[in-house]
């Protein structure tokens, strides 16, 4: 007999599995689908780890606050280790166009909540010494954005859903999605089907796929991005580094210490690459690694362990698509991340499960507002 379920939610990762707990902590049947064997085993074990409100948007500012609320008390509220650390993110300006539009943009950042100031390049060197200052204009700096790590995070959140009734369906693709009428009624995978009150598409990189299914056209296509680790070391910085200055192959490039004092970096290439191929370029180390030295001399010895390559599932405009569509009755976008599915996706969950249970703040339509599937997509995040 086919069991029916309140919610479904189709992908297992950064925005699947904190919607899964907050859906069920709210008593709901879920089921989570995902292709893959276990949770967060796409993109979401391939993030490194940043999680910021420091965004251009209301929404995005809102959704990441909440985030950090979230991560930033795990431990003391549920007992797990998840590697969270309140280091904060900084941009470093290197030009008097990126010093203007940083100070520009906390005007709104500020209307809008966030704790963010400028600071001198003298004490820009107090929290990140020996950064190059050759040309250091100032810094902004958010001290309440920080970092996590992604595998524990995803695996407490996947446990604690799992506590509060979530059920999950590992190794079965998606093959089909019924519908009658305006109301999606069963979810067809290659080992089963199952009825359900409420569909999520929280598929990732995967999510244009699942949309064709129930005839949405979701432009989102994910592109390629590579990130490596070094060995750990005594903690010599404090921040998130983001230097949004252009090179030769790349857009911009940041790096942070963990928890465990290792390095992680990573770069945004110019132009994209696009897919979905994950084996790991002999192109990006170089490339990276230069760019990181000249800027931070103090890196220069240091021994990377790794690199890897993951996905930024993109909208044209660098915002997620979130929330339900006038097409269907019960389905619910949770797609078009932009690479910032682990620090969304608490936040995002808890506004998924307002949306289905018909409880949303005072607040969450305008939140919504920069993530309608409906927009034209001709803004662009400026922090994306």
């Amino acid at each position: 007999m086919r069991k029916t379920y309140d919610v479904i939610i189709i992908g297992a990762g950064s925005v699947g599995v904190p919607t899964a707990m907050a859906l069920a902590e709210k008593k709901l049947s879920v089921l989570v689908l995902d292709a893959l064997a276990s949770p967060g085993q796409g993109n979401a074990k391939k993030a490194i780890g940043g999680i910021r409100a420091t965004h251009s948007d209301y929404g995005k500012i809102k959704i990441s606050q909440r985030s950090i609320d979230i991560f930033s008390t795990w431990e003391k509220l549920h007992g797990d280790e998840i590697g969270w650390m309140s280091n904060g993110y900084s941009y470093p300006a290197y030009t008097e166009k990126d010093e203007k539009m940083l100070k520009d943009l906390m005007k709104i950042q500020r209307s809008f909540g966030l704790n963010i100031s400028w600071i001198s390049p003298e004490e820009y060197q107090k929290l990140v010494p020996g950064i190059s200052m050759e040309g250091l204009r100032g810094s902004t700096f958010s001290p309440e954005d920080g970092s996590a790590s992604p595998l524990l995070s995803n695996n407490a959140f996947y446990f604690k859903s799992i506590e509060y009734g979530a059920e999950y369906r590992f190794n079965e693709s998606v093959a089909e999605i019924k519908t009658d009428g305006n109301r999606i009624t069963e979810v067809v995978t290659s080992k089963g089907s199952y009825g359900c009150g409420y569909m999520i598409n929280a598929a990732g990189n995967f999510a244009k796929e699942i949309g064709k299914m129930v005839g949405l056209d979701l432009p989102v296509n994910p592109d390629s991005h590579e990130a490596g680790i070094t060995e750990p070391m005594k903690r010599f910085f404090e921040p998130m580094v983001v230097d949004m200055r252009s090179a030769p192959g790349s857009k911009n490039f940041y790096f942070y210490q963990n928890n465990e004092g290792q390095v992680v970096f990573c770069i945004t290439p110019e132009p994209p690459i696009l897919g979905v191929h994950n084996e790991s370029t002999s192109v990006f180390l170089p490339m990276c690694t230069k760019r990181m030295v000249a800027l931070y001399p103090r890196l220069c010895n240091l021994k990377v362990r790794r690199t890897w390559r993951g996905q930024y599932p993109m909208t044209p405009d660098g915002f997620p698509i979130i929330g339900a569509v006038k097409e269907l009755d019960n389905y619910i976008n949770a797609v078009g991340m932009c690479g910032q599915g682990f620090m969304l996706g608490p936040g995002l969950g808890e506004l998924i499960a307002r949306i289905v249970t018909d409880t949303k703040h005072a607040d969450d339509d305008r939140i919504l507002e920069s993530f309608d599937f409906y927009r034209d997509f001709s803004g662009q995040e400026l922090f994306k």
